[in-house]
């Protein structure tokens, strides 16, 4: 996970990972993705299932919860005339829908969804985009920005106990935020950014503590554990 205050940079880097914005380049410039230097970005993309932390934009605000995930398949904000959608992506879809919990959202209107369920519904659609007809249901990675905005406390602990139970399926997470109570149990890798710069890259137990926590905010943090969960105040 990549953890730092707001405006140091951690969206930015997701955007640079996604292809989103490219870095300038400089002789000494070296970048591995995943243990790779080189990608064809077609393949990239369907091995990161990226949610955004914007909610959905207007053409998907009209769209069902399942049509929306049906968008998945083609990187889509709807579903367009022009697309074809197999018997293939509708049983997936229905899988998808079934493993985020959404079944009671399959006919509702994303834009009549609370900031949680649109959430959960976005989730979805990400696993569709990186699990696809015809790919390999190998785990992949899903990349969420700042996934906890907007939601209430309820909301909150939901979209969490989602994504454990992804975790545990073996769904690689790479999850920015600037709550550590965002950071799940299942989550062994911590790197902390200040000022567009990298401070820290380690493991969870090492980086997370009141005198690091302290230098990486600017000022005096204190925290607690339960459950696997961190709390700071």
């Amino acid at each position: 996970m990549i953890l730092g205050p707001n405006g140091c940079g951690k969206s930015t880097l997701l955007k640079t990972i996604t292809c989103e914005l490219y870095p300038l380049v400089k002789p000494e410039t070296s970048v591995e993705l995943m243990g790779r230097a080189r990608w064809d970005l077609t393949e990239l993309k369907r091995r990161m299932g990226v949610v955004a932390a914007e909610l959905p934009g207007k053409q998907t605000l009209s769209t069902s919860g399942y049509d929306a995930i049906l968008t998945g398949f083609f990187g889509a904000s709807t579903l367009w005339p022009n697309l074809t959608v197999t018997e293939e992506m509708r049983d997936k879809a229905a899988a998808i829908l079934r493993l985020v919990g959404g079944e009671r959202l399959r006919d509702k209107l994303v834009g009549e969804m609370s900031a949680g369920q649109q959430r959960r519904i976005m989730i979805g659609r990400a696993i569709a985009g990186n699990r696809g007809v015809g790919h390999s249901d190998d785990p992949k990675m899903l990349l969420l920005d700042e996934p906890t905005n907007a939601l209430d406390l309820a909301a909150q602990q939901d979209l969490r106990e989602l994504l454990q139970e992804l975790a545990r399926q073996q769904t690689a997470i790479l999850l920015i935020t600037h709550h550590i109570a965002d950071i799940l149990p299942e989550m062994e890798r911590v790197v902390m950014m200040r000022e567009g710069k990298i401070v820290q890259d380690g493991v969870k137990s090492a980086l997370l503590n009141e005198e690091k926590l302290s230098r990486l905010f600017g000022r005096e943090i204190q925290m607690s554990e339960r459950a696997g969960y961190f709390n700071a105040w």
